[in-house]
């Protein structure tokens, strides 16, 4: 029987399940004393067919779904996006707390299940950090974003509650911000368009409250891709203890999608590094419009292409994008007969297996987290073009301090949850020239940081790695702390 229990709480949301599964998978292969149990709170929407549930392969890992709480789900998008995505996840509170209730009785009775040590929750899920008190166990945050966005976050938050910021004053200003996370200063046009949502805003850089009474802070990156923003955080008591312990990547079941063998048969097809792969997360989806576009943008280049192309939910809605039916419905007349020698169109994309293809030589990509480590694990250079979230500062910190990526466009916001883009459209030649400029990566000197931040990708998480370093100070720390205040326990109660 294993020692100790923790357990993860991660957002609703298959890039958060990810991150978490795939950190819980190294834990428990780096400490034979450890396992894990992964509360897995329903999503608010409808999940497709391709994103079905995630696998495990190890024995001291089990998933449980946290019983639905009855919080009402609108079909449109309610007022408040972020305070009411809050109000879901802390709806599961009392039912967090009974299925831990669930693994103490398992425990307590000579069960299986080890006892329980501590909480890891995702960075959206710090309410269930009151659950980790009222059990007495430590609570640890899991960012699955970068070093210097936390940062972003945190100095945010100072602004708001020291110098009384009004947010809006950054709204499409022209001045930057000087967070120590990042290198250069930060423009504040890019800024996440939460920022400018009240009260939501407010709200949401608050988290950085319930970052400062966890434990630690486990981020998914690593010290050689983000040294400046990590060492930020060094020498401030204001702050837990930081563990960049990444990148934490899933390499998934895409195996099963019947999908996937077409895909990569087309890709066996082209020639080394050819193929420009355009791809824009789960929620990424453009208008008439902007397609017709990035349509002639492509055509334009002459370069070889896969990309995904998603039909867009219904404005207000709380639905993900759907595959089309048939692309020659929004594709510009004849587009498909012209490229069929050299581009193809999908649906949903395995975004890990299509990366990892030998003709993949350049990435058009919304700037998520996820993708980012899945691009330079691969190897394959960045077009940016964010959509939402943090992907602006993400794109900014690529492109301007780490200088691994071509920009397409960085001051794109598109609004996923009423639908269309809210800065204009991105036009066919900037969509072109961007694609130039990456396609020609292995030419100058970003082809050849992407190249060496592979190599340091894949270091840091062996065996005498930064990572793997900072994932065995976390477990000695924690597990040290954790027996101590068990064994005291233990001594008390045999008095």
């Amino acid at each position: 029987m294993t020692e100790a229990e923790l357990v993860f709480i991660p957002s609703p949301g298959r890039g958060h399940l990810q991150a978490v599964v795939q950190l819980a998978a190294v834990l428990v292969d780096r400490d034979s004393r450890l396992s894990v149990t992964v509360l897995s709170i329903p999503p608010l929407v409808s999940v497709p067919d391709s994103q079905g549930e995630i696998p495990v392969d190890s024995s001291r890992i089990r998933c449980v779904n946290v019983p639905p709480s009855g919080f009402s789900r609108p079909s449109e998008m309610p007022r408040f996006p972020f305070l009411f995505m809050q109000g879901f996840i802390s709806s599961h509170r009392d039912n967090v707390r009974n299925e831990v209730g669930k693994l103490l009785e398992d425990s307590g009775s000579g069960g299986s299940r080890a006892r329980l040590a501590g909480f890891v929750v995702d960075m959206f899920c710090t309410c269930m950090i009151d659950v980790a008190d009222e059990f007495s166990v430590p609570a640890y945050v899991f960012f699955t974003s970068g070093a210097s966005y936390l940062g972003l976050m945190f100095h945010i938050q100072g602004l708001l509650e020291y110098n009384k910021q009004d947010l809006m004053a950054f709204k499409n200003s022209p001045e930057s911000i000087d967070a120590p996370s990042y290198k250069h200063p930060f423009p504040a046009k890019l800024l996440p368009q939460i920022t400018f949502w009240v009260p939501d805003g407010p709200a949401f850089f608050n988290l950085t409250a319930d970052y400062r009474r966890a434990k630690g802070i486990l981020i998914n990156t690593f010290l050689e891709l983000e040294t400046h923003g990590i060492n930020s955080f060094s020498g401030d008591e204001k702050f837990p203890p930081v563990y960049p312990i990444g990148p934490m990547i899933y390499f998934g079941n895409d195996d099963k999608n019947p999908k996937l063998s077409v895909i990569i048969n087309w890709l066996d097809e082209q020639p080394d590094s050819s193929v420009v792969f355009l791809c824009f997360g789960s929620r990424g989806s453009f208008d008439d419009d902007q397609v017709k576009e990035i349509a002639a943008g492509l055509e334009r280049s002459g370069q070889r292409f896969l990309w995904s192309l998603r039909r867009p939910p219904m404005p207000g809605r709380l639905n993900l994008p759907r595959d089309y039916e048939n692309h020659d419905d929004i594709l510009p007349e004849g587009f498909l007969r012209r490229t069929a020698g050299i581009g193809k169109i999908i649906g949903w994309a395995p975004q890990v297996a299509v990366l990892s293809h030998r003709a993949v030589g350049g990435f058009v990509s919304h700037c998520g987290w996820n993708s980012i480590l899945e691009s330079l694990w691969f190897g394959v250079p960045i077009a940016t073009w964010p959509m939402y979230a943090e992907q602006q500062p993400n794109a900014f910190q690529l492109v301007k301090d780490l200088e691994v990526a071509v920009e397409i466009k960085m001051e794109y916001y598109t609004d996923i949850f009423v639908g269309g883009d809210c800065s204009g459209i991105v036009t066919a030649d900037e969509i072109d020239g961007g694609i130039r400029k990456l396609m020609d990566a292995g030419n100058h000197r970003i082809g050849g940081k992407v190249k060496a931040m592979k190599e340091k990708c894949r270091a840091a998480l062996s065996e005498n790695g930064t990572s793997s370093d900072y994932i065995r100070k976390f477990i000695i720390k924690w597990f040290i702390k954790w027996f101590i205040k068990w064994f005291l326990k233990y001594i008390k109660c045999s008095f």
